[in-house]
């Protein structure tokens, strides 16, 4: 537990949500800001900033808790659809340093936009930078 983090304030019951899944690895509770109706965020118990910190076994039991989520979030709020995303880092937007999926429900015409429309200035890469970067994961795996 992290002292300073709300999402740790939150698990630690000291700062109220509205709880829609907890056990004793991950907890899960509507977005007090939502994009959405149902908006809901899926956490580790245990304080990780990033997916990258998050051991393994912990990471597996988020995901699975994500996959039980996103029918029950859809049918609660009726929505055909959902975004599910993790935002990994500041630069990438995440703005409480503990891990958080979210379950975004979807509507027709509710104005979101897919997940390539995130970026605008995309890279024009060409085929030997896409082979060391591909070569450069593989050896980061190693």
């Amino acid at each position: 537990m992290s002292e300073d983090c709300i999402f740790c304030q939150i698990v630690a019951g000291d700062i109220p949500s509205r709880t829609v899944y907890e056990d004793d690895t991950v907890f899960a509770f509507l977005d007090a800001n939502p994009l959405s109706p149902g908006h809901t965020l899926v956490i580790p118990k245990a304080h990780h900033e990033r997916l990258n910190d998050t051991p393994a076994d912990v990471a597996g039991e988020v995901l699975s808790t994500l996959h039980e989520l996103v029918p029950a979030v859809e049918a609660a709020v009726d929505a055909p659809a959902s975004t599910v995303a993790f935002n990994n880092g500041e630069a990438a937007g995440q703005e409480v340093p503990h891990v958080h999926g979210h379950i975004v429900p979807r509507f027709e015409d509710d104005g979101g936009r897919p997940i390539h429309a995130l970026v605008t200035d995309r890279p024009d890469l060409s085929d030997d930078e896409l082979d060391d970067i591909e070569d450069d994961i593989v050896a980061e795996q190693a």
